[in-house]
């Protein structure tokens, strides 16, 4: 196993008292057309954590991070009014790894280093098992969606185009 994905493993087990079976491939899972494809489900059931820049959050500018559907585009406009910024936009990918400890393509939605306030695509909630970022870009974890919005302590709102 990677590396990466053995230590998200290991932290989610650590931090949740779960344990999730990483599945890697290959061919990777940049996109949750190649990750749906990967494991054979529909894009919509593709469990995407997408961190996004608050601009004039309460501190001076944080990071939120949404849970999305695959089959889904994050409506920044929507994720700014839900966190009270005045603007949003898709966060640089330093600040995501200095902040959360993941990179861009294999940000996992739990066992972040820092915790950020979090969304929860309702269109994850359609499905019996969804599928996640396990830490790297060819890494991912079943999971119920249910539970992992439990445990990544998001707000279930529908912030999609």
């Amino acid at each position: 196993m990677h590396e990466r994905a053995a230590e998200f493993s290991e932290g989610v087990h650590e931090r949740y008292g779960i344990d999730v079976d990483v599945l890697e491939f290959d061919a990777g899972t940049k996109t949750a057309a190649a990750a749906a494809d990967a494991v054979g489900c529909d894009a919509a059931a593709i469990a995407s954590t997408i961190v996004v820049s608050l601009a004039d959050e309460g501190n001076g500018g944080g990071l939120g991070a949404a849970i999305t559907s695959g089959a889904n585009r994050i409506d920044l406009d929507a994720v700014a009014d839900h966190f009270d910024a005045s603007a949003a936009a898709m966060a640089d990918p330093d600040r995501i790894r200095e902040t959360i400890g993941w990179s861009i393509g294999g940000v996992p939605p739990l066992s972040h280093d820092a915790t950020i306030p979090t969304v929860f695509d309702p269109t994850l909630t359609e499905y019996d098992t969804v599928y996640a970022a396990a830490g790297t870009p060819s890494a991912l974890f079943a999971i119920d969606p249910r539970r992992l919005a439990d445990l990544a302590d998001a707000t279930v709102i529908d912030l999609t185009e």
